[in-house]
């Protein structure tokens, strides 16, 4: 029997910080508690000028593969999960990663869910190791430069978002053990595409003239939307995965969320039958929302915080565009 772990995380924060207060400077009808009161953000962090989506996850990955003792030779895969990639279709980011790591034997590609992206490809590596000639370490990284896809005249979007990259290391275990004895037990993928007009991005090759749309590069959002589709995910990926594997809230060390806004947190808490802080991780008051880097960026805090020990049962639950949703359920 084959058990695929994660044997190291690394994360990457830029060094600038933008608080509510720079912000309010520029957006009058804002203020740090105003901010704060819808958000539950009070700073992010934003990319240097010549920090792309490749430079943040080369940092994050260095990160995880010296936790995980694995060097760029033993690589036998790279996904990279980004809705802001270095070019636009190609190269790949996670070529570009690839090349600047030098791991000249692992395979490379993108799969983007948005925001999601993290927990399908979870999945999507998890799956590899059911192949027996495949046994190579594989990195996942998710990174995000989303201080470059928003109006930062817009209030009602810019406010939300943050930079950064995660990482982690996913090995094969070979034993005899039942998969809850750790790793990554079970994954549940979903996707509403009826409500993927709630969370666009322009610009694409739909038609001829899609390039030249005035919001071609600007994230476009339906707030109220998106709000009831993600309080609703978290809570129905949540149960799904409780429910398939027998678990109780007592069962569980930490439930991680896609870090979007405190607001949908606290919502789906409360549907839960949860007060927020009772079982949930939350950093968004530090980074914002960085996509589907901010689950990544939340387990390395965690791990490398002594928040988490072997043996402890944890949900990952993510939504983004497209609509897409899901979770994962890991044994550390």
């Amino acid at each position: 029997m084959v058990r695929a772990i994660i044997a190291g995380t690394g994360s990457y924060l830029p060094e600038r910080v933008v608080t509510n207060d720079e912000l309010a400077e520029r957006l009058p009808k804002t203020s740090d508690e105003w901010i704060f009161s819808h958000t539950g953000i009070h700073a992010r962090h934003i990319a240097a000028a010549d920090e792309s989506a490749s430079a943040m996850g080369y940092e994050a990955a260095l990160r995880a593969m010296e936790q995980a003792g694995v060097t760029a030779d033993e690589l036998g895969l790279i996904i990279v999960s980004t809705a802001t990639p270095d070019y636009a279709p190609t190269p790949l980011t996670a070529c570009i990663l690839q090349d600047r790591l030098q791991a000249t034997r692992a395979a490379a590609f993108d799969m983007s869910a948005a925001c999601c992206g993290f927990i399908y490809n979870l999945e999507i590596a998890k799956n590899y190791y059911y192949n027996p000639r495949f046994t190579a370490p594989i990195l996942l990284v998710a990174t995000e430069v989303m201080s470059r896809k928003v109006d930062w005249n817009d209030y009602k979007t810019c406010i939300l978002f943050g930079d950064g990259a995660g990482a982690v290391v996913i090995k094969p275990v070979y034993d005899d053990a039942e998969p809850t004895s750790g790793g990554i037990v079970d994954s549940v993928m979903m996707a509403d595409g009826a409500g993927g007009k709630h969370l666009l991005l322009e610009g694409g090759c739909r038609s001829s003239d899609s390039l030249q749309h005035p919001l071609a590069h600007v994230l476009q959002m339906g707030g109220q939307q998106v709000y009831t589709f993600a309080t609703k995910a978290i809570t129905e990926v949540t149960q799904t995965l409780m429910a398939r594997n027998s678990l109780t809230f007592d069962d569980l060390a930490r439930i991680v969320p896609h870090q979007a806004n405190y607001r949908i947190i606290r919502s789906a808490g409360a549907r839960l039958g949860l007060e927020t802080d009772e079982k949930f991780y939350i950093n968004v008051e530090r980074v914002a929302n960085t996509a589907s880097a901010s689950i990544p960026i939340a387990l390395d805090e965690m791990n490398r915080g002594g928040e988490l020990t072997r043996g402890d049962k944890i949900i990952l639950a993510g939504f983004g565009a497209g609509l897409t949703y899901g979770g994962n359920y890991i044994v550390w």
